[in-house]
């Protein structure tokens, strides 16, 4: 009985903190829009030139949309760099079909070998950089596609010096499977929520990977990408390096969409288990409290205790509360901003989701291993990473 009572109350505090996020969430919504609101579009006269900067590894869902994208941008003159370890990875061949049909558009392929650093992604950025015509740089995954107005849209703020980077929430996109769309929902609800609370109570200290926009000034003073070579999280660590330089870090209007290929559970879960450990170990004290932030755990926790009790009337109050909760985030953050069709269309999605990414939490501070791009690594203070062996 007295166990009961415990978990009772466990459950009514994770209750109130994930009430408390959920209300800050929406406040940093509501900022966002504000803020999207004020934005003044500039004359096409006065945007400067851009390089776009996208690594590439192996063939990937809807790799040739994502690339086209960027071939159809609303910009007066930008180019676009392609990098890739070895100069056979089967994506560059769809990078050169595609960069055939617009041929207007300036681009080139690097290859950049073998990364001698342990996240290959800052091997490829550090690469580009040195061959880009342009001094603002936008970085973007391969897994994203994005707009005609992405770059008219985050490269305005890079035009005040006091501004050294710019980076975007962004919607998941499924590209096929429920545990793809399990992942894809985390993104739209999950990530946005955290981004906007974090931006209204502290402001932007970290960046995004889908999208991060520097200038090359910005980026030398740190010490270039070789500083964030080390890290497992570098789109984070770039961005805390950059306001920790004195510089402005910019959270966009704009919304690409990270497109999630179809996967198993198995690799699903290593990907989230990834990204968890890097965050747990790029910042410890907001990955610790983000434990707080769930519902649905502690929503079915005091459904338990309180049926223990044979408080039957309790027990489906907390369930209850927990489900609305997780719903009125889902429709607010991933429909009200992200404008995810999922969150409108299947909102029962994110308490599933919920639950597993308080698992993936937990799962987080099981081990410091993790596996990205079939190899296996070790995790270390700070968010380092060392390669320990290749995956079998």
């Amino acid at each position: 009985m007295l166990l009961a009572y415990i978990l009772l109350a466990i459950a009514l505090a994770g209750t109130i903190s994930s009430t408390v996020f959920l209300v800050l969430a929406l406040l940093g919504a509501a900022k966002f829009h504000r803020e999207a609101r004020k934005t003044e579009a500039p004359s096409l006269s006065s945007l400067p030139p851009v390089s776009v900067l996208k690594p590439v590894h192996g063939m990937e869902a809807r790799l040739k949309e994502n690339v086209e994208s960027f071939f159809q941008q609303d910009y007066p003159d930008y180019e676009i760099l392609f990098a890739a370890d070895d100069a056979d990875d089967p994506a560059l061949n769809v990078v050169r079909e595609v960069s055939e049909r617009y041929p207007q558009i300036r681009s080139r392929i690097v290859v950049n070998g073998k990364p001698p650093w342990p996240n290959p992604p800052a091997w490829s950025f550090h690469c580009m950089t040195e061959a880009a015509a342009h001094d603002i740089l936008v970085t973007s995954d391969s897994d994203v596609e994005v707009s005609p107005q992405y770059l008219r849209e985050i490269v305005p703020p890079l035009l005040d010096p006091e501004t050294g980077m710019v980076t975007c929430v962004y919607r998941g996109k499924n590209a096929g499977g429920f545990w793809s769309g399990m992942d894809a929902i985390g993104m739209s609800v999950e990530m946005t929520a955290g981004v906007l609370t974090a931006n209204m109570l502290e402001g932007m200290k970290f960046g995004l990977g889908p999208t991060i926009a520097v200038r090359k000034d910005s980026v030398a003073k740190i010490g270039g990408y070789r500083a964030v070579g080390d890290y497992f999280s570098n789109d984070f660590v770039i961005g805390n390096f950059i306001a920790k330089a004195g510089y402005r870090v910019v959270l966009s209007q704009h919304v690409p969409d990270h497109v999630v290929p179809p996967m198993t559970f198995r690799r699903m879960w290593e990907r989230q288990v990834r990204w968890a450990k890097g965050t747990r170990y790029s910042r410890p004290k907001g990955h610790f409290g983000t434990g707080l932030i769930f519902a649905m755990p502690y929503g079915i926790l005091g459904f338990l205790a309180a049926a223990l009790l044979g408080r039957w009337l309790v027990a489906g109050a907390f369930l209850a509360v927990a489900l609305l909760n997780r719903l009125l985030e889902c429709y607010a953050i991933g429909w009200g901003v992200v404008r995810d069709p999922d969150a409108r269309s299947a909102p029962w999605l994110y308490p599933i989701r919920d639950l597993l990414g308080f698992l993936v939490w937990c799962a987080s501070y099981m081990s410091t291993r993790a596996v990205w791009r079939d190899q296996r690594y070790e995790v270390v203070d700070g968010g380092r990473i060392v390669l320990r062996q290749a995956s079998q």
